[in-house]
């Protein structure tokens, strides 16, 4: 499987909170939901469909999860919604127990174990292992080379500061843009391979 992370970002590199004004709090940050003048349908909403499609499993980290398995179950009745219900989950946690797992087919991976157990998960044959939000857990992945491909809603605002998913370890990796799509908003979604090391 490869795994592939699906972000909005700020043109600072801030991922937090896209979603709403109490999503995540975390460090004082007051910009929840700056994501939404710059939604539209066809190419940031088409580029989580793609990815959505695409996929064999979800993957989040115990924060975005919570956030998540509260919104989609009560989405039911569109195809989306149907298949991020349906389709299996891995949350990474040391502190939810399995009597919390309510959201349909999800598995928890501890938090010691994430990093061997997400690689015995890329080494299964299949589509891709989702990532949606959950920064501590890209970075995580970015820094153990586990990435396989980035897609990154890229808005124009600044948010001057806020989590990012970027390991800050002073180590060189190297990305391909493989492809660049711009919405009428000013969104860049652009996407990301890992290049190989040799």
């Amino acid at each position: 499987m490869r795994i592939v992370a699906t972000e909005f970002m700020s043109l600072d590199g801030v991922v937090q909170a896209p979603g709403g004004a109490k999503e995540d709090t975390d460090g004082g940050f007051a910009n929840g939901g700056w994501t939404h003048p710059f939604f539209d349908p066809d190419v940031v909403g088409g580029a989580f469909d793609d990815a959505l499609a695409k996929a064999d499993a979800l993957l989040f980290g115990r924060r975005t999860w919570q956030t998540m398995a509260a919104a989609w179950p009560g989405r039911a009745g569109d195809p989306f919604a149907d298949r991020m219900n349906a389709i299996p989950k891995y949350v990474v946690s040391e502190t939810l127990g399995d009597d919390e797992l309510t959201w349909n087919n999800t598995t928890r991976i501890p938090g010691g174990e994430a990093v061997a157990r997400i690689r015995e998960l890329r080494d299964t044959d299949g589509g891709s292992l989702l990532i949606m939000g959950s920064p501590s857990l890209v970075r995580a992945l970015l820094s153990e080379d586990l990435m396989d491909e980035l897609r990154l809603m890229i808005m124009p605002v600044l948010l001057g500061g806020g989590k990012t998913i970027f390991p800050s370890d002073g180590a060189l990796r190297t990305l391909e843009l493989t492809s660049t799509v711009i919405s009428d908003a000013g969104v860049h979604v652009c996407t990301y391979q890992s290049v190989a090391k040799n």
